[in-house]
């Protein structure tokens, strides 16, 4: 049961980290649209849609932490505030735990390969969907 419950939850931090790039974006654009009805952009469409867009942003990055918190609750593992790698000291300092391993999370795993979709889908849509990016005129 316990693999099951991480399985919904690993399910949910993809669905969450795939919104960011899709969904967030979307939804800002729609709801600056509606506020701008027509002609040219305004400055309180823009504004609406930076709003927008940083807000959910803002959720669904709450949410990643959320169901990061709840996958280290399944798998046992113990959560320990953990030091950025890029602020760590360069001389060999780090610290180092007996009988533990550095391994990825669930989480930074999921957004790997969430970060990896978005980079290929980028570029099979700029390559043959965006329609002659490199032709000159």
């Amino acid at each position: 049961m316990r693999r099951l419950k991480r399985f919904f939850v690993v399910l949910g931090m993809g669905l969450a980290g795939m919104s960011i790039w899709t969904a967030s974006p979307l939804l800002a654009l729609w709801v600056g649209s509606q506020v701008q009805g027509g002609g040219p952009p305004s400055m309180a469409a823009v504004v609406v849609v930076i709003a927008v867009l940083a807000t959910t942003t803002l959720i669904l990055a709450r949410l990643l932490s959320w169901l990061s918190a709840i996958d280290d609750r399944l798998a046992g593992r113990k959560h320990r505030l953990r030091r950025a790698p890029w602020l760590e000291s360069m001389r060999g300092e780090r610290a180092h735990y007996p009988g533990e391993q550095v391994n990825l999370s669930a989480l930074e795993r999921v957004l790997v390969v969430v970060v990896l979709l978005a980079f290929l889908a980028f570029q099979v849509w700029f390559f043959f969907f965006a329609g002659a990016p490199f032709a000159t005129s």
